[in-house]
Parts: C-alpha cells; sequence; structure tokens
C-alpha cells in the first residue's frame, strides 16, 4: 500500500504503457521472500497466489490468497476512489484501534491468515 505523498508512482503504474516499458526503472525496490517486488517507502505490502480471474468490463479482476504481509508504517494511505485520489478522515488517537489496525499490528499474522 502506498503512501498518500507516492500519487506520481500510482500513476506511473496505473497508466498503460507501450511494450517493454520497464515500470520500475530508477525505483528502488527489493524483492519478497517469494521474489515479488517490494517498493521502498510503501506503507506496507502483502504477497498473494492468484486464485482466479473474472472478466470486468474492459479490466480483470483478479481473486489472491495473502501469503504473507509486510510491516505496517504509519502514514495516510494513498487512496483512489470515483476517478480521484482521496484521504481518510483524521480519528482521534484517543479513541478505540479500528478493527483493520487491530488486524495490521498483531504481531502474528499466521493466527488470522
Amino acid at each position: 500500500m502506498l503512501g498518500a505523498d507516492q500519487r506520481e508512482l500510482a500513476r506511473t503504474f496505473g497508466v498503460s504503457g507501450a511494450t517493454g516499458t520497464d515500470k520500475f526503472a530508477g525505483l528502488r525496490w527489493s524483492p519478497s521472500s517469494a521474489g515479488s517486488p517490494v517498493l521502498e517507502g510503501a506503507l506496507t505490502w502483502a504477497g498473494c497466489t492468484v486464485e482466479a480471474v473474472h472478466e470486468a468490463g474492459d479490466h480483470f479482476l483478479v481473486l489472491g490468497r495473502v501469503t504473507e504481509l509486510g510491516a505496517c508504517d504509519a502514514g495516510p494511505p494513498l487512496l483512489f476512489y470515483r476517478g480521484r485520489y482521496a484521504q481518510t478522515a483524521a480519528h482521534s488517537a484517543d479513541g478505540p484501534p479500528e478493527i483493520v489496525d487491530t488486524l495490521l499490528g498483531w504481531p502474528r499474522h499466521a493466527d488470522w491468515m
């Protein structure tokens, strides 16, 4: 998951490129244990195996089974909703954590995967 300050990086990967274009050129990344690229500066990442692929208009919907998760860094995520980038609403640090925060912060991901 990219951070809110990584819009240009998202645009790089979100735009159809010419055949043979290396979208990773000039980017810093390291391989996950399965060999997939993990972009430097991403808030977190998930490694998956493809379970199914469905046609969805001019796109494909790919369903994956999560096999590994990266650490979750603090910061607002980059969101894309209704054709534009958006931000989450600020929430009080005094309130209880959201369920997603609790799950992502759990030290043993294998317990709930």
